[in-house]
This record gives structure tokens, C-alpha cells and sequence, in this order.
């Protein structure tokens, strides 16, 4: 009865719509247009040749965009693996500690909020090729100094700090879920001689298996947007655009390059695929909280 009447909800909600339509609604569905568009150059927004499905057709025969969904397909492997296994095994080891464990939350979290850009020149530092920290490393070890940004190495080198900026982030996630856990059920498993592993596998891992598949969701999604990292260590795809990302290139060909048309089907292809892609996610891992 609180909500009979309607109307105040209409008017505090109403400048939020606004806002999402301005700054979210329009440009998606302005951008799916301009996906059927021949656009040379951002000042010619609205003046674009309509040339059908021209811009899909040309990303069939782009070797640049192959490569660029496989560097996707990889960091989004790294990112599930890696990034998300990490995260869980730092937690679980934070959350069995009953001192410090405010310290290792900061410290693990703090990567997350330091600027990308600032991450990537720290990393810039780090592997140059003349007094950079890793090859001063080498070199005091006896070997020969190692161009890190080469051909063979740079996507390696690139996703590095963009997996390492995140653990923390999922880290904190999955620590959440694992406190969220009541202490008496670990009572009871103890008295039952449940310990160790055995409580971390049957017990902890089952009962935040919820907050995990999250933490998958999110670094599978967050892998299709990548940009700022990469962009800063290898600027325009860097070395012979063999680093590129889908969000790098699609960036590259709508700024750069001034194909507007072509960058906006790259953008709706990435839509598409993060749609697909965290279907199937939800999909394969739909589970029923069991304790076993």
C-alpha cells in the first residue's frame, strides 16, 4: 500500500532513464547502425554510405581480426585459469589465518585500484630492453639480455600485468563468500574429523561454488573488453599488430585507421560473442549447492 501510487516513483526514476538513454541505449543501437555504414573518419557520424553487411563480410578475410579473437581466447583462458585459480587459492589461505588477514586484503586488492596506465608503465620499465629491471636481472645472473616486447614473447609480456592487476579483485570476491560461510557447519565437520583438504573440498568449495562461477563469469566478460593495458605496453598492436585484442583493434580501426563502420561491426561482433560466451558459461556450470 506504501506504492499505490505510483507517480513519485515515475519522477525519481525518470532522470535515471534519461541518463541511460543518452549515454548507454542510444549510442548501442547508433553503433549497430553504423555497423552497416561505410563512416571515413569520426566527422562524417551520420553521413556514412549504407553498404549492408560489407563490414561483417570484410571481418571473414581480416587476418588482423583472427588474431585478435585468438589473444582474446587466450587472456580469457589465462583469466579462468590463472587469474580466478590464483585468487582462490590466496583466499583460501587468507581465510584459514586468524592474524594479518586485514594486511592481505589490502595488499592483494591494491593492484585494482592503481591506474592501468600507471601499471603499464611500471611494466614498460620492467622490460626494456636497455636497463629494464628484468634483463638487469639477467645480466646479474650471467645471461644475455632479452628483447621482451619481440615478436615470440610480446603477447606473453602483455598479458602479464593484465592478469596480475585482477587477482586481488576476484580475490576479494571469493574471500566474501568464504566468510559468508557459518562457523558451525566447520564445527560440525570437525567433529565428524573432517579437516584439511577434506574440509576445503567437500565443504568450502561446494558452498561458495555460486560466488566462483560469478568470479568465472566476469574474467571470461572482462577478457572481451580488455584495452587499457595492452594498449599502453603495445600501442596500434605492436609488434606487427601480432598483440592486438579485440577491444585494441576495434579501437585501432575506429580511431586510427578513421574506419568508423568497420570498428562499429568489430564493437556488435564483441557484444555478441560476450553474449554467447557468458550463455555457455551459465550453462556449463549450472550447479546445485550440494555439502557433501
Amino acid at each position: 500500500m506504501i506504492y499505490k501510487d505510483k507517480k513519485p516513483l515515475f519522477i525519481f526514476l525518470t532522470p535515471a532513464l534519461i541518463v541511460l538513454f543518452i549515454f548507454l541505449y542510444y549510442p548501442f543501437f547508433r553503433n549497430i547502425a553504423n555497423s552497416f555504414l561505410d563512416i571515413k573518419g569520426l566527422g562524417a557520424l551520420g553521413g556514412g554510405k549504407f553498404v549492408g553487411l560489407d563490414n561483417y563480410v570484410r571481418m571473414t578475410s581480416d587476418k588482423t581480426i583472427g588474431i585478435s579473437l585468438k589473444n582474446t581466447m587466450f587472456m580469457m583462458t589465462l583469466a579462468v585459469v590463472v587469474q580466478v585459480g590464483i585468487a582462490l587459492i590466496l583466499a583460501l589461505m587468507v581465510d584459514s589465518i586468524r592474524r594479518g588477514a586485514q594486511f592481505y586484503r589490502t595488499v592483494f586488492f591494491f593492484p585494482v585500484v592503481v591506474s592501468a596506465t600507471a601499471i603499464g608503465l611500471m611494466f614498460n620499465l620492467f622490460y626494456a630492453y636497455n636497463g629494464g629491471l628484468f634483463n638487469q636481472i639477467l645480466e646479474k645472473l650471467g645471461k644475455e639480455p632479452v628483447l621482451w616486447l619481440s615478436d615470440k614473447l610480446a603477447i606473453y609480456m602483455v598479458s602479464l600485468p593484465v592478469i596480475w592487476q585482477y587477482v586481488g579483485f576476484y580475490f576479494v570476491i571469493i574471500l566474501t563468500g568464504l566468510n559468508g560461510i557459518p562457523e558451525e557447519i566447520y564445527e560440525y565437520a570437525l567433529i565428524d574429523g573432517v579437516t584439511g583438504f577434506k574440509k576445503t573440498w567437500y565443504i568450502s568449495l561446494p558452498l561458495i561454488w555460486d560466488v566462483i562461477k560469478v568470479c568465472i563469469t566476469l574474467a571470461i566478460t572482462g577478457s572481451l573488453k580488455v584495452f587499457d593495458l595492452p594498449w599502453v605496453l603495445a600501442p596500434n598492436g605492436a609488434p606487427k599488430g601480432l598483440t592486438h585484442f579485440l577491444g585494441t583493434y576495434m579501437y585501432f580501426n575506429t580511431f586510427i585507421s578513421q574506419s568508423v563502420g568497420y570498428g562499429a561491426a568489430i564493437s556488435v561482433f564483441i557484444v555478441v560473442l560476450g553474449l554467447f560466451v557468458s550463455f555457455t558459461v551459465n550453462k556449463l556450470f549450472k550447479h546445485e549447492t550440494i555439502v557433501y
